[in-house]
């Protein structure tokens, strides 16, 4: 899982959890509720993404509650990363626990909706290969990257039993 490639899907400040996941949803499985991702701001999100695209967003990314299933459903969309100026430190940590990258970029609101990008993890690299520009990330700690090769902390957790 080093490199993630795909299409960017731009949204902006301030969404939260009850956005990514709506509470209607939330007894619905997993595969379900993704289905239902981003509805508030995006009707269309699920039937857009393709595996291996990337959510890209502006300040403050997942506040709100501290539900699990906001980064387990973007995941299960086929979400492989999350680019955005800042995340709410939870949600930063619930993506990481199930496996999926969050990375904190201060020029996230350059990156366009539907701009191909590739982020190297280990680099600590973004490149837009859209608009041809390459950002830089402070790469994950080798830790981190190992939770994420796993698939999160509990696959990783039975892995090593």
């Amino acid at each position: 899982m080093d490199i993630c490639r795909g299409a960017a899907h731009k949204y902006g400040d301030n969404i939260n959890t009850d956005i990514i996941t709506p509470g209607k949803y939330m007894e619905l499985s997993i595969q379900e509720m993704a289905k239902h991702a981003m509805e508030g701001v995006d009707p269309d999100f699920a039937s857009k993404v393709s595996p291996g695209d990337i959510l890209v967003a502006e300040n403050n990314f997942g506040s709100g509650s501290s539900r699990e299933t906001a980064p387990q459903a973007l995941k299960e969309a086929g979400i492989s990363a999350i680019i955005a100026r800042s995340f709410a430190r939870i949600f930063y940590r619930n993506a990481i626990n199930i496996g999926l990258p969050a990375l904190e970029l201060p020029e996230a609101g350059e990156i366009r909706d539907a701009d191909q990008l590739e982020v190297d993890l280990t680099a600590g690299e973004i490149r837009n290969l859209t608009q041809g520009k390459t950002y830089h990330f402070v790469p994950m700690p080798q830790r981190l990257l190992d939770m994420l090769e796993a698939g999160g902390l509990v696959a990783q957790l039975e892995q090593e039993k």
